[in-house]
């Protein structure tokens, strides 16, 4: 009960935002690894050099970040500012800004505002876009994979690979994970296809046992691992093999991350200021060049220069935009059920 106490006391204070020396305060939530909190850190101390009359309160929130989060706003004690994604955004809709006169769209790739709209509202100013793209083992497959290769292309591959010592490709039991079979070959068909890929190209359940798909593709088990950006860093620091970077064969699900503004926020005119730096080339550009993002600004990708990494801007323009709304997260725990369980 005091511990409960303690919490509920202490919580303003750590919120905050209060006005020093004519210095005024804002709050700044986000998750994220050691290294991710690092690169944020840095931008942050940046852009108070530059505007000394704003003080960023970086609040980190590493695991259940939505929960969290939700439970800020109940208790009137959201961030000024705040990271999120598409998956998530439609829940807080009437809860945040329109941003939509904040940036000159035309600079960003359309599919990265797209996700962060809402109602035709632009409720989050993109800092990047995640596609889907395969990771492939070179020490296993020898020949080299056409970036703009179709769906037919792909399926004749998997048929090539099948019956080697190892696995043709990966699978997980989500329905995030077959979302480019879908936008692909349509609900129905996209389902019943990536199904099929457990048991009969892809590990199944038994035949991973404690392992994770991403360590038996790092062990040389799987041929072609499906993932997102955020796992190139771990693979590049970690495959004892030449790997290169393809796009999904097909239509991929383009979702983004980026900065909103809480409609409770005291210092909207600051926090606006933040969010444009974060948004400008200069963090952009920072925040590609260490490897953490696929920028959302098309002027940014440039910084992607060498083969593996031009896979991930082919896979935003072959990617699509989900409908997503507010019951996301308990729909996709209601298919998983039902198709997985």
């Amino acid at each position: 009960m005091l511990k409960k106490l303690f919490s509920i006391f202490l919580i303003p204070f750590l919120f905050c935002s209060c006005s020093k020396n004519n210095v005024e305060e804002i709050s700044f939530s986000s998750w994220g690894s050691i290294t991710e909190t690092k690169i944020l850190e840095n931008a942050i101390k940046n852009f108070e050099i530059k505007n000394p009359n704003i003080k960023v309160n970086f609040i980190h929130i590493p695991q259940n970040y939505f929960q969290k989060l939700h439970l800020l706003f109940v208790s009137s004690q959201a961030p000024d500012v705040i990271f999120i994604n598409n998956l998530y955004l439609p829940v807080y809709a009437n809860k945040l800004e329109n941003l939509e006169d904040l940036i000159n769209k035309d600079e960003f790739y359309k599919q990265s505002t797209d996700a962060l709209t809402v109602e035709g509202k632009l409720l989050g100013i993109p800092r990047d876009i995640s596609n889907m793209v395969f990771y492939v083992n070179k020490n296993l497959v020898k020949t080299n994979i056409n970036p703009y290769w179709s769906f037919e292309d792909y399926t004749k591959f998997l048929d090539k690979l099948k019956g080697e010592t190892f696995y043709p490709i990966s699978f997980e039991r989500d329905i995030y994970w077959a979302a480019p079979y879908i936008l692909t070959l349509g609900y129905d068909s996209g389902i019943n296809f990536y199904k099929q890929l457990e048991g009969t190209y892809a590990p199944l359940p038994a035949q991973i046992g404690s392992s994770t798909q991403t360590q038996m593709f790092l062990d040389g088990k799987i041929a072609l691992y499906l993932s997102g950006r955020w796992m190139y860093p771990k693979i590049s620091q970690n495959a004892k093999f030449d790997f290169e970077v393809v796009p999904f064969a097909g239509i991929g699900p383009a979702d983004a991350s980026g900065w909103a503004i809480s409609k409770d926020s005291k210092h909207k005119s600051s926090a606006k200021k933040f969010i444009k730096y974060l948004a400008s080339k200069e963090a952009i550009d920072y925040f590609t060049q260490t490897g953490l993002i696929v920028p959302a600004r098309k002027d940014s990708s440039k910084i992607l220069d060498n083969q593996k990494e031009q896979a991930f801007i082919i896979a935003i323009k072959r990617s699509k935009t989900q409908n997503i709304d507010k019951n996301y997260k308990r729909n996709r725990d209601r298919i998983n059920k039902e198709l997985f369980n």
